[in-house]
């Protein structure tokens, strides 16, 4: 399946760059003359240029991907832990490129209230799902600034992103059904990946599962109501910009996190890159990106599964605090 995945994504990728560098000087123009009888800051043509750079890094990524498979294969002197480390960094740098790129284009900026330190101690992240660009945020403002290298908890669908298949699964990640119920097969994934976290290293996971919508905190009320748990849905409906976190996963790192740091990361802005709608039609132009990281000790989390769940969702109405507070 993977190969086979590859053969028809990493071609395709390719063909579509080579496609807009042929379009471009056309297609510009056309959008940007349309774009002029709208006032929504040139988002389409800001729209159609992100498009090209995220192709760019795709491809630039891919090949960059092949030069250290190759380095790694015809030298001895190589092990796997280096050409993993070697993946990480290139990681952050697609990461940095990607996201500095949309920051630019659509005239963002970030507000950041990060700790001083973190990585001296392994860390379990977990962060608000609000976008795709939520995993990129994490690369740029985490990853890449303390030189902590995270192992991902991703949406299977990630995998159709070549530069995420072939990179991420030389990395130590999870890919997991986004929105399904919590088998006890990836809920042991998912705890697996502390298995050998220290100083400098770290796990992320997105307790919520899924992007956020109000559609979606409506389904997840009714399927709480529906089976009865009265706990569960006083807690879910006390959330209001935000997804309760789902406890599978989350609940099988935080029982591990005992000496860890835990850093929960609360963002807001981010919202308008949820669809192609939204960035088309300017939600993005010109919005400030608000980002703070609290950091805890997993030593002082209460001992009793019931007591870490009542901390996880004291933290998330945090979060939706934070969101609320922040919201553009």
């Amino acid at each position: 399946m993977r190969w086979a995945r590859r053969a028809l994504t990493i071609p395709l990728y390719c063909a579509f760059l080579v496609l807009y560098v042929c379009l471009a000087p056309f297609l510009l123009p056309a959008v940007a003359l349309y774009d002029a009888s709208r006032k929504t800051g040139f988002a389409a043509t800001r729209t159609v240029a992100f498009f090209g750079w995220y192709l760019f890094c795709e491809v630039l990524g891919l090949l960059a991907a092949l030069v250290l498979w190759i380095a790694y294969r015809c030298s001895p002197a190589v092990d796997y832990g280096r050409f993993r480390r070697w993946n990480f960094d290139l990681q952050c740098l697609w990461a940095r490129a990607l996201g500095g790129g949309a920051f630019r284009l659509y005239g963002m900026r970030v507000e950041n209230d990060a700790p001083a330190v973190l990585g001296a101690k392994p860390l379990l992240l977990m962060i608000r799902h609000a976008s795709t660009a939520d995993t990129i945020l994490a690369a740029m403002l985490i990853a890449s600034r303390y030189d902590v290298v995270l192992r991902y908890v991703l949406k299977r669908e990630l995998l159709w992103d070549p530069c995420l298949d072939v990179v991420g699964n030389r990395l130590v990640n999870v890919f997991v059904r986004r929105g399904g119920e919590d088998t006890a097969a990836e809920v042991a994934a998912v705890a697996a990946l502390a298995s050998g976290v220290g100083p400098g290293g770290g796990v992320l996971i997105y307790p919520e599962g899924t992007r956020f919508s109000p559609q979606k905190r409506q389904q997840i009320l009714a399927k709480l109501s529906a089976r009865g748990d009265e706990a569960a849905l006083s807690r879910a409906t006390s959330l209001r910009g935000v997804l309760p976190p789902r406890l599978g996963g989350t609940m099988a790192l935080l029982e591990q996190a005992g000496d860890w740091d835990i850093a929960i990361c609360a963002h807001a802005g981010l919202e308008g890159s949820a669809s192609f709608d939204e960035l088309w039609n300017g939600a993005l132009v010109g919005r400030v990106v608000h980002v703070r990281t609290s950091l805890f000790s997993g030593s002082a989390l209460p001992p009793t599964r019931e007591g870490k769940i009542d901390w996880l969702f004291d933290r998330w109405r945090e979060v939706d605090d934070f969101v609320a507070t922040h919201r553009n």
